[in-house]
């Protein structure tokens, strides 16, 4: 008797869904995320995860959820192991922008979105409020480098900044795993019908972050 195929998942299941439509040449962001989907079953998929995790807490400016997302997406049974790896990069990297706001700040100030107003307002506020601001960072589309760097400026306690942290960085990733991993497949038809106002929506969220720390903080 022949058994009843289970759901399409991962590279089968993005193949499946990029063969069903016509995807126009200039959509680059797109032809990205289906890129990216097919990418889950790579043996170099958590490497590249770890490197875009550990890079964007202390120098890159787009998080790694665009591919946590994807991969979790693309084999849900990884999706937890994803969400390790993530979470692992992130706060090491974090420690490395510890390390350039505490010996390297006229460095610091050359990223992107950092300036000497707004790490010198920040760290004047640590004392405080240091652990809220780090473990926000970590759990929103706060931009993180800007925290962890000045963390490390306003000399934060180390075992209070990794804390804040892990939980931070934990709740998130886990939190966006599990829920790629609850829908699983049945997300792919709803991400195909509305991926520009997705793609619209994160650009609007990330964009959020940077006028937050620009305008507000």
């Amino acid at each position: 008797m022949r058994e009843t195929p289970g759901p399409e998942e991962g590279a089968a299941a993005a193949k499946d869904a990029k063969a069903a439509r016509v995807v126009p040449w200039w959509h680059l962001h797109r032809r990205l995320y289906d890129w990216v989907l097919g990418f889950a079953h790579h043996r170099h998929s958590t490497t590249a995860l770890f490197g875009l995790s550990f890079a964007e807490s202390s120098v890159f400016p787009v998080p790694p959820d665009v591919l946590l997302g994807p991969l979790a997406l693309g084999n849900r049974k990884k999706a937890m192991g994803f969400a390790t790896v993530t979470t692992v990069g992130s706060v090491l990297g974090a420690f490395l922008g510890y390390l350039i706001g505490y010996s390297l700040i006229d460095l610091a100030l050359r990223i992107p979105g950092i300036t000497r107003e707004g790490v010198d307002w920040l760290a004047g506020q640590f004392e405080q409020y240091g652990m809220w601001y780090v473990f926000v960072a970590a759990l929103t589309p706060i931009p993180f480098k800007l925290l962890t760097i000045t963390a490390g400026f306003a000399r934060m306690d180390l075992l209070v900044f990794a804390a804040a942290c892990i939980v931070g960085r934990s709740l998130r990733f886990y939190l966006v795993a599990g829920a790629f991993w609850l829908i699983g497949p049945r997300a792919l038809p709803f991400i195909d019908k509305y991926f520009n106002w997705l793609a619209l929506a994160f650009v609007v969220l990330l964009g959020g972050g940077f006028y937050l720390v620009k305008y507000v903080f």
